[in-house]
């Protein structure tokens, strides 16, 4: 690449707002991530939280005789080990911006505004969303959306004004 074109990447366009309101500063050539390097991130994410869940929750199995220890329709294990996978997407996305999956691709999460992540944007792309995911197992289709889209976004970047690109 020629000097000239570094300098077009890494330029930054200024868009004024209206009334006065605060500029909005955008990259101009964010590499978004497509499905696949997002979805190899994630198997590795679920590999990092599966191994934690296994250290941390190992314990367990020493109380209740070996036995399940049951609240209500849920398992005590059960609702510590989804405690464990919300809280770990949450806080390293919100701590670095990126999960170690995201780290060992090369992708970072972003606001479309390039303003700082905050954590009601994050509580609702990687809590809220993820949830209902969970919930209704059908809807994990929606993450399909992000092969389809020309910025690569899927429903739960949608829902928190995300997106998820390459580390350059």
């Amino acid at each position: 690449m020629t000097n000239m074109e570094n300098d077009n990447i890494n330029r930054l366009e200024k868009l004024d707002m209206s009334a006065g309101g605060p500029s909005i500063e955008t990259k101009k050539t964010d590499r978004f991530a497509g499905f696949w390097m997002r979805f190899w991130a994630f198997l590795a994410d679920l590999l990092i939280i599966f191994s934690m869940n296994g250290i941390l929750l190992s314990p367990l199995k020493l109380m209740n005789e070996g036995m399940e220890i049951h609240m209500s329709a849920w398992t005590l294990r059960g609702i510590l080990a989804a405690t464990v996978f919300y809280l770990y997407f949450l806080i390293m996305t919100k701590k670095a911006g990126q999960t170690v999956g995201k780290m060992i691709f090369g992708l970072k999460v972003i606001r479309v505004d390039h303003q700082p992540l905050q954590w009601s944007d994050l509580i609702f792309r990687e809590v809220i969303t993820r949830f209902i995911y969970k919930t209704f197992f059908f809807l994990n289709l929606l993450y399909l959306i992000v092969a389809f889209n020309q910025e690569k976004k899927g429903f739960h970047d949608m829902v928190a004004n995300t997106r998820v690109v390459h580390v350059e």
